[in-house]
Order: structure tokens, then C-alpha cells, then sequence
């Protein structure tokens, strides 16, 4: 177990960093930052994870109805969250020309992070949702940590430009929307159809289509928040 006593971590970043049960005692914290999965965190004897999320959804309506195992819900939860890239999008169109590939704080750029998404709807709609054994696209950006990613099709060397990278995402995005409009509650519930054999994502087997969906849903909600507040920086 790592212990940390009297040390100045100040401006320290923990990124990818598993901190379950980590405790952290009579700290100064001001100004800091918490993003991740976070779930039962006490802070001066409460547990305020429920306040957060309960937060999170009075801000974002769109989060209750990716819960959902209503078609119905889950229909408009992809609306809307399509709409919400449209907007971001028509306003990444409006700022400086190369703002699109430009990062904050080692953290994907716009376009790279569109690409992440095409990856997302690649591995867990595709592969584990319809059961799709068909390669990656190749322009797909996986994190690091995904193995044997040129033989799942994907091209570590691909640098499309966002034009590029929205024909792709308008394809998916058109897909997912053509299967909701006709899944049932008893597809969803089913056991997801991963193919057998090797290929990301390694533990959807067992997982019901729902589960599988969500993760689509969650990435795409996660990921247009990380750009958007990224957009404010670069922007600011």
C-alpha cells in the first residue's frame, strides 16, 4: 500500500490512477479537481456522490433517460445527444482554423476525440450490441491501454481531418438511430451477441445488449462534455 505523509502535491495529476479505498486524512485541498468514476465518497463524514449525480442530472435531463431501459427513452436520449454534438460542432466550425486538433492539458483535441466515439460505436455497438465481426474503421482512436489494435483494423498513423471524421460519425450516428427506432425491451435485456474470439471490448461477454448501449450512450455524453469544456479554455 503507497503512503504519502507530509508531502506538497501540489499541481499533482493522477491520471488512469486506481484509488479505490484510498484515504485521505487531515489534507488541504483547495481548487482541486475530481472527473472519473466516482462512486460512495465521504468527505467530512458525508457521502456526497448521490448530491453530485443527483446534480449532474438537474443539469443534464439527458442522463435519467440513458438510465432508462425504455426504447422510448433511450430514442430520445440519442436525440438529443446527437443534438448536442450538432451544437458544438456548428460552433467548432466558427473558431479559429486548427482549434479542432489542438489539446488541453494532454487531453484528446476535438477531433480526436470524435474519432475515440468512432471506436466507441465500432467496439461496443457494432461488435457487442449487433454482434458485428466486421474490422474497426480504421481512422477508430483507442486509448493505449487497447491491445492489438492494428489487428482489429485500426491505423495508429490516420490523421483525417474533421470533415473526414464526421462523414464517419454521421454513418454511425444514422445507424444507432435506425436500430432504436425499431429495438424492443426484450432485445435490450438479451445477452449482448459478442462475437466469440479475441477483439475490444474483452469483458462485454455475458453483458445484455442494455448494458452494451449504455456505454455508447455514456461515452458519447462524457466525451462531448470533456470537448466542450475544453472549447471554453481554448476559446477563453
Amino acid at each position: 500500500m503507497a503512503r504519502f505523509e507530509d508531502q506538497d502535491l501540489t499541481d499533482a495529476e493522477f491520471r488512469e490512477c486506481d484509488m479505490t479505498r484510498a484515504r485521505l486524512i487531515g489534507v488541504v485541498m483547495q481548487d482541486a479537481v475530481i472527473d472519473g468514476l466516482v462512486s460512495n465518497l465521504v468527505v467530512n463524514g458525508v457521502e456526497v456522490t448521490s448530491y453530485v449525480e443527483a446534480e449532474l442530472d438537474r443539469r443534464h435531463p439527458v442522463r435519467p433517460l440513458m438510465r432508462s431501459s425504455d426504447p422510448a427513452d433511450l430514442r430520445e436520449a440519442e436525440r438529443q445527444l446527437r443534438a448536442s454534438w450538432a451544437g458544438t460542432i456548428a460552433r467548432l466550425r466558427g473558431t479559429a482554423q486548427g482549434l479542432e486538433h489542438q489539446r488541453v492539458g494532454g487531453e484528446w483535441s476535438a477531433v480526436e476525440t470524435l474519432r475515440h466515439l468512432v471506436f466507441v460505436h465500432d467496439s461496443w455497438f457494432r461488435r457487442c450490441c449487433l454482434g458485428s465481426p466486421q474490422p474497426f474503421t480504421a481512422i477508430g482512436l483507442a486509448s493505449d491501454f487497447v491491445p492489438d489494435q492494428e489487428a482489429q483494423g485500426l491505423d495508429r498513423a490516420a490523421a483525417p481531418d474533421l470533415d473526414q471524421v464526421l462523414t464517419v460519425r454521421n454513418e454511425q450516428a444514422d445507424e444507432l438511430e435506425r436500430w432504436l427506432a425499431s429495438v424492443t425491451a426484450d432485445e435490450l435485456s438479451s445477452v449482448a451477441p459478442v462475437p466469440a474470439g479475441p477483439g475490444w471490448p474483452p469483458y462485454a461477454a455475458g453483458k445484455t445488449v442494455l448494458e452494451c448501449l449504455r456505454v455508447v450512450l455514456n461515452e458519447e455524453w462524457e466525451h462531448h462534455r470533456f470537448c466542450v469544456r475544453d472549447l471554453d479554455l481554448l476559446e477563453g
